[in-house]
């Protein structure tokens, strides 16, 4: 897909937005105490239960999903089957997602992509048929360079670019992608002009950057950063509040000249509407227990991420917050999909 620029929404297609946006999440949020039947958590489970994973094996959202599907199916004394369903910058697997029977026995692994694609495309699917369950962890995002790009700060990043209008390009695994929108706040940010480029998963982004035919990209640390141990890519911030424990020596967005550059992606599970609220409950408690393990922990500090645990209504309301948010960024940069 190619993105367009269109001319800036009028305040009532901006009001209608976030009217459908609030709509969104209030009736997700409400969804979460709707129950289909007299089921209970005690009657449940009692056959396998599927997690479909809208991405290729060995992302961010796979990689997490597997590492606390694993722990949870000896707690629920049942096989959890993880299947991988591509395609469409999440919408293919959360569209099987979204017509599966609210049993309790299918559920979503999502990304803010989920929430970012009702802003931008006519789906097969609505907000209101998917409820959150839990979110699993934090993914805060690096910005990694090319080695050949002249710069060596985010500072000198951003003189780049003024002096160089155009020049710049930067990579996100597909439109409408936390990275995506991510680069393009920085560019507003800074009143740069980059070209933005997707891509089909990371390999390919990996591949462009290390060969210089990409200038940069927002990414999580576990495949760029031993390239840039090796002097093949630079570091130059990291979009956390506190520096990553493991990289210390890289500074964060804001230590580096952009107050309130903060922010990142999330992995997090979704339920068909209507899947029984003691069933959710069960979930989102297994859940919250799980990525706080020391074991759990270690291991997704070691590919680059943080635990997130909570109640499902925090959850809902993380997701209101970045779809409002990334919604600002859609009609401020004038991003559309064709």
């Amino acid at each position: 897909m190619a993105l367009a620029r269109k001319p800036q929404p009028s305040h009532r297609a901006a009001r209608h937005r976030r009217n459908a946006l609030k709509t969104l999440l209030c009736t997700a949020v409400a969804a979460i105490g709707l129950a289909a039947g007299p089921v209970h958590a005690d009657d449940w489970p009692s056959k396998p239960i599927k997690v479909i994973v809208p991405y290729t094996p060995g992302g961010s959202t796979d990689i997490v999903t597997r590492i606390v599907m694993e722990k949870l199916g000896p707690r629920l004394k049942q096989t959890i089957i993880v299947e991988n369903r591509p395609g469409a910058n999440s919408s293919v697997g959360a569209s099987v997602a979204a017509k599966a029977d609210p049993d309790g026995y299918t559920f979503l692994s999502i990304l803010p992509a989920y929430i970012i694609n009702f802003h931008l495309y006519k789906l097969a699917y609505k907000p209101e048929d998917l409820t959150p369950v839990a979110q699993m962890a934090d993914l805060p995002l690096f910005l990694f360079v090319s080695q050949d790009l002249p710069v060596n700060s985010v500072a000198e990043l951003v003189e780049y670019a003024r002096k160089h209008p155009d020049k710049l390009t930067y990579a996100s695994s597909g439109n409408g992608s936390s990275a995506h929108l991510t680069g393009a706040d920085f560019a507003l940010r800074n009143k740069i002009t980059m070209t933005h480029v997707a891509y089909k998963g990371s390999a390919p982004i990996l591949t462009d950057l290390l060969g210089g035919r990409v200038s940069m990209v927002f990414d999580p640390i576990l495949v760029p950063m031993q390239y840039v141990k090796q002097n093949r890519l630079k570091a130059l911030g990291f979009t956390g509040r506190q520096r990553w424990p493991t990289e210390p020596s890289i500074p964060t967005m804001e230590e580096a000249g952009m107050p309130g550059f903060v922010t990142g992606s999330w992995a997090g599970l979704m339920a068909p509407a209507n899947t029984p609220k003691p069933i959710i409950e069960r979930m989102a408690r297994e859940i919250s227990e799980i990525v706080r393990e020391p074991d759990v922990r270690q291991k997704f500090l070691d590919a680059g991420f943080l635990p997130a645990s909570g109640p499902t209504a925090e959850f809902a309301e993380l997701m209101r917050q970045d779809s409002a948010r990334y919604a600002e960024i859609i009609g401020q940069a004038r991003i559309s999909v064709d």
